[in-house]
């Protein structure tokens, strides 16, 4: 990969070799990718880009840890639209707003941007099987984007995975193993497995690669607004892979003089499951908290990657939110019932974040923010319902419609 110089690991800043299976450092700690920016620099433009046919995040390779004969998997990942919303700014009182739906991947996540990169990077290496752990979205999208280049797949979920999810992983022909615990026990086996067994590890908090293709969010952000970062970007947080992939995409676009400024990060999470946000907060060491939020993407206690979303958070002098899980459902109404999108729960939970700053007043008034919405509202109908309320129950008489409808 000649875009590629090396990992290095973001605990110690030992550097590796960029292989293809290549997971955590010596030490334990997360590696990251660095790039050859004046590679990049002399080998495309915002204009090469733009024009690419492929709209797809493959139309990014020149960012991305890939050879250049590798094939990008077959599901048609990225790309997904960008919807300005004057009306919602108006009411919110910023400057501009853009809901970013990346429900509309293939299998209703942003986690398929991570899992079409893990399976280019498997075929590199080599392996027939890929295996990973998840509360549901990355299970579901590594699943289905693993069946579509012909590869095996294991999935660990925690039992409290909603049925939505867990549905797709049986469809596209995931071994599926229910873990009776929590998030922290269904990644520590699933962990234990994939060492056992020679699997290839899609955990985003262990290959350094998978948050390379979260990044291309971010990259199709810009481009999508002319070449050029927003004041803020408001996601949700859980492990901490995507706001750190997120920002991770802002600033190679930068090194490379591809946007002249780079966003403030709004990290938003459930109000009584925070560790991240807890500890840019108070500035100590992150500490474990309970799972305990009906968004199921983002109940994380144990986060995985807190290093790099704690950094990515304070190198963009962000904001941090925590939202109620009613506010959470309002902010799925809201959504729906004003732009269109139909969110889950943790999917609008960065939404959820902005709406409450903007209440407070803590966003200047002519912002320009994207509110990135990472799941569709199908993978979660139990809460959808729970959000909206129940139809109108009526039996087929239409003269009983006065009375229903006033």
């Amino acid at each position: 990969m000649k875009n590629v110089k090396y990992l290095r690991c973001v605990t110690c800043g030992r550097t590796q070799e960029a292989l293809p299976d290549a997971t955590t450092c010596v030490c334990g700690g997360v590696m990251d990718v660095v790039y050859d920016y004046d590679f990049i620099r002399s080998h495309t433009t915002k204009e090469a880009i733009s024009a690419s046919p492929d709209h797809s995040m493959w139309r990014y390779r020149a960012f991305l840890p890939v050879e250049e004969d590798t094939p990008a998997p077959p599901l048609r990942v990225g790309w997904s639209p960008l919807y300005d919303e004057p009306r919602l700014a108006k009411e919110l009182g910023l400057g501009r707003l853009w809901i970013k739906d990346d429900g509309q991947n293939p299998t209703a996540s942003l986690k398929d941007r991570a899992s079409a990169m893990a399976v280019a990077k498997a075929l590199e290496a080599g392996y027939d099987t890929v295996a990973c752990s998840s509360t549901g979205n990355a299970a579901s999208s590594l699943a289905g984007n693993a069946a579509a280049a012909g590869l095996k797949s294991f999935i660990f979920v925690p039992e409290r995975a909603p049925l939505g999810k867990v549905s797709q992983l049986l469809i596209f022909g995931a071994t599926v193993l229910s873990v009776q615990g929590t998030y922290e026990d269904t990644f520590e086996m699933s962990k234990a497995a994939i060492e056992r067994y020679g699997w290839y590890n899609r955990n985003a908090a262990i290959n350094p690669y998978l948050m390379e293709g979260k990044k291309t969010v971010a990259l199709e952000i810009a481009e999508q607004l002319g070449w050029r970062a927003p004041d803020y970007a408001a996601l949700s947080v859980g492990d901490g892979c995507t706001i750190a992939g997120v920002w991770k995409g802002f600033r190679d676009l930068y090194a490379a003089g591809f946007i002249d400024r780079l966003p403030k990060l709004i990290s938003v999470q459930a109000e009584k499951t925070c560790p991240i946000n807890r500890a840019v907060e108070t500035g100590e060491p992150w500490q474990p908290m309970p799972e305990d939020t009906l968004a199921d993407s983002i109940s994380v206690g144990v986060p995985r990657n807190p290093d790099k979303a704690i950094a990515a958070i304070r190198e963009s002098n962000g904001l941090t939110v925590e939202v109620t899980d009613e506010e959470i459902l309002a902010a799925m109404r809201y959504l729906g019932r004003t732009c269109g999108v139909f969110g889950e729960p943790a999917g609008v939970t960065g939404t959820a974040g902005l709406m409450k700053l903007c209440m407070a007043g803590k966003l200047p008034a002519d912002a320009e923010v994207v509110s990135i919405v990472t799941g569709n509202g199908l993978k979660d109908t139990a809460n959808a319902v729970r959000a909206a309320g129940e139809p109108i129950r009526i039996r087929p008489d239409v003269s009983l419609l006065g009375d229903v409808l006033g």
